[in-house]
C-alpha cells in the first residue's frame, strides 16, 4: 500500500510543470519566512527581521502602538512585548499559502513579568491565540494583518480586574 502511494506521488511530480514546481518552492519559502518572524518574537533577535520584512511594511493591527512605523515599529513592538513577557514563546500551529500570501494560525504562551500599558507584572501565565496574514513582494513581507485573542491577554495581565475594581 505504501509503495503504491509513493509511486502515485512520483508520477504526479513527473507530470507537474516547471512553473508549478517553482510556485511550490516559492510558497514554501514564504511559509518559512513567516515562521521565522514568529521565531523572532520568541527569541527577541529583531535584527533577523531585516532579511524578512520590507523597511516600509504596513502592519494592520489596531492594538499595535507602532504598527504604522514600518520595520522599525515592528521591532519596537516586539521589544515592548518581550519586556512585558520575557519568556514569550510563539508556536506556529498551521499555515496555508497561496499566491502572495501566507496565513498562519499561532499560539503564544508567556508569563507576565514586566510592566504593560501601565500595569505592574502579575506573574500570571497567559496563553493567547491568533491568526496573521502576511503578503509578500520580492521575497519580503510588505503587509501584514494580525487578529488575536486580546480578551485573553487583558484578562491575563489583570487589566479587566483593575477596571472593575
Amino acid at each position: 500500500m505504501r509503495r503504491n502511494r509513493l509511486q502515485r506521488l512520483a508520477l504526479r511530480s513527473l507530470r507537474m510543470s516547471r512553473s508549478e514546481m517553482i510556485e511550490r518552492g516559492r510558497l514554501s519559502e514564504y511559509k518559512a519566512a513567516a515562521r521565522a518572524v514568529f521565531d523572532v518574537w520568541s527569541t527577541g533577535e529583531t535584527e533577523r527581521l531585516d532579511g524578512l520584512i520590507a523597511p516600509d511594511v504596513v502592519h494592520h493591527d489596531p492594538y499595535d502602538p507602532h504598527g504604522a512605523e514600518g520595520l522599525v515599529g515592528m521591532k519596537r513592538t516586539i521589544n515592548l512585548n518581550r519586556s512585558a513577557f520575557s519568556d514569550m514563546r510563539l508556536t506556529v500551529e498551521d499555515q496555508v499559502a497561496e499566491g502572495e500570501k501566507v496565513v498562519t494560525r499561532w499560539r503564544g504562551e508567556m508569563t507576565h513579568t514586566g510592566e504593560l500599558a501601565g500595569g505592574a507584572p502579575t506573574g500570571r501565565r497567559i496563553t493567547i491565540t491568533g491568526i496573521t496574514i502576511d503578503r509578500f513582494e520580492n521575497g519580503k513581507i510588505v503587509e501584514a494583518w494580525r487578529s488575536m485573542d486580546t480578551l485573553a491577554l487583558l484578562r491575563g495581565v489583570g487589566t479587566l480586574e483593575r477596571r472593575r475594581g
